[in-house]
């Protein structure tokens, strides 16, 4: 028997949009689908706002949010005020301290998930966010999982539910052939996705020590990145200085990921720290095999040999290695994009882990 119809306020406290929104705006329409009213809070101006209003969301705009502010905390409780939920889930470590004492003033049921893969600190306050203000603290993954235990947590009030993928929503809008031409790129030449935000804990400057190692196995394939954030510049003065302006492209953000997966041959991710990749999960979804760091949840996801090659982080020499069989190798492209494929339906349906919250929100509300 289906559960009774539910008022979940999703709460996040960030400007930008990367991988942790796709999985927030992945659970609320899922949980609209099965009958449930999604209200997401969130700051005033973000692009999650836009998304929301974008998907027909109902919204709670709240001013940027600020950790040790009394009045962030005010704010908050007056969007989940007049949000009216039966539970609250908050969706980002800010978004768990505020929204958790917000939730908490309100006398509001809640649980926190973490994505981010970082040593917490075993201290009060991280034992407060997730084990008093939330009543269940979820992990994306066994790692992140391993560090709500070591600050603290009971063993009991964590929980792991794995990131999610749905196929359905990852469809091209454009063939192969008119992103490669649009992008500059030929039939023949190998090119290589990257999908992550410019910051230093992607490894994007491992990316590119890469590939430009590649260059003496002549080797040059094409690579694209897609992302926007505080790197940029260095990025940009890295490629140049290793010779690589007329090989790497920096996309910016980009909506049209599903296009760029299906006209790429491989992806990579350099991660120094991953919660568990949710742009690897896409890769694998539309069949393209993966170079990534073995780190946190991403190594669990990947799995090495199964749907990509793995590297230690921050080993550019292994990573060239890596791309560079993947390059040049169409049976070992094939063979682990299609395992990557068949991972990706099994181990992190869409479906399943909104089934998943489901319960657990039943579970904070006993």
């Amino acid at each position: 028997m289906a559960p009774s119809p539910l008022a979940i306020a999703h709460v996040t406290a960030e400007q930008g949009f990367s991988g942790g929104e796709v999985q927030v705006f992945l659970l609320a329409e899922g949980l609209r689908e099965r009958g449930h009213r999604c209200v997401l809070v969130c700051p005033r101006g973000s692009r999650s706002e836009a998304e929301a209003r974008r998907r027909g969301f109902d919204v709670e705009r709240v001013p940027t949010l600020y950790d040790w502010s009394p009045l962030s905390v005010s704010q908050a409780a007056r969007a989940l005020r007049a949000a009216r939920p039966d539970v609250v889930h908050l969706h980002t470590q800010r978004a768990a301290w505020i929204g958790g004492l917000a939730a908490k003033r309100l006398r509001l049921p809640a649980l926190a998930t973490r994505r981010m893969d970082r040593a917490m600190k075993h201290g009060w306050r991280n034992r407060f966010v997730y084990g008093r203000a939330a009543r269940i603290a979820v992990a994306i993954s066994k790692p992140i999982a391993g560090q709500l235990a070591d600050c603290g947590l009971p063993a009991d009030a964590i929980r792991v539910v794995p990131s999610a993928v749905d196929p359905a929503r990852l469809v091209a809008k454009q063939t192969r052939g008119e992103v490669r031409r649009a992008l500059g790129a030929k039939a023949d030449e190998a090119c290589i996705l990257s999908v992550a935000s410019l910051h230093r804990r992607k490894g994007l400057d491992v990316l590119l020590d890469a590939v430009s190692r590649l260059g003496a196995r002549r080797l040059h394939p094409k690579l694209w990145i897609a992302g926007e954030g505080p790197g940029r510049g260095a990025l940009e003065a890295r490629a140049k200085k290793l010779g690589l302006a007329a090989q790497v492209t920096l996309l910016g953000q980009r909506d049209d990921v599903a296009d760029l997966l299906i006209a790429c041959d491989v992806f990579a991710l350099a991660s120094r720290r991953e919660g568990l990749g949710v742009a690897a999960l896409e890769a694998m979804a539309l069949g393209r095999p993966i170079a990534a760091s073995r780190v946190g949840g991403l190594a669990d996801a990947v799995g090495h040999d199964k749907a990509g090659l793995l590297v230690a982080p921050g080993d550019a020499a292994a990573l060239a290695d890596a791309l560079g069989r993947l390059a040049t190798d169409p049976a070992l492209r094939l063979r682990l994009g299609a395992a990557g494929r068949e991972r990706a339906t099994e181990r992190h349906s869409a479906a399943a882990m909104v089934k998943t919250y489901e319960a657990l929100y039943a579970e904070v509300l006993t």
